[in-house]
């Protein structure tokens, strides 16, 4: 399912995760808004996150890494799994929130 973002087509992989990132507030909002997510400032905070991380290491954090650089980073002090799915409730920010953030889809343990 492609995105248009900024009047461009973005190609999606069968999950519905960019095959190129896209660091625009527009990926974000297209992304969001076809999956029915409203966004808080605690979901761009994560969202931010995560982009950071794929800059500086070209990939994303797996869950337990995230919520432990979420916590010492200062982002988000009190995340924890359960908040974090809770922001993200089709498969937490691992997965979700890499796909709104416009990232490609992370391959971590168990494959996903």
């Amino acid at each position: 399912m492609p995105y248009v973002i900024n009047g461009v087509e973005k190609e999606t992989d069968e999950d519905g995760f960019l095959l190129e990132p896209d660091f625009s507030d527009e990926a974000v909002e297209v992304i969001a808004a076809a999956h029915s997510l409203t966004l808080t400032d605690e979901h761009r905070a994560v969202i931010g996150y995560l982009r950071e991380k794929y800059k500086e290491d070209g990939h994303t954090p797996n869950l337990r890494n995230l919520i432990k650089g979420l916590q010492e980073d200062g982002v988000m002090p009190d995340a924890s799994n359960n908040k974090l799915f809770d922001l993200f409730p089709d498969g937490g920010a691992a997965k979700q929130g890499v796909k709104i953030a416009g990232l490609p889809k992370p391959f971590g343990k168990g494959g996903y």
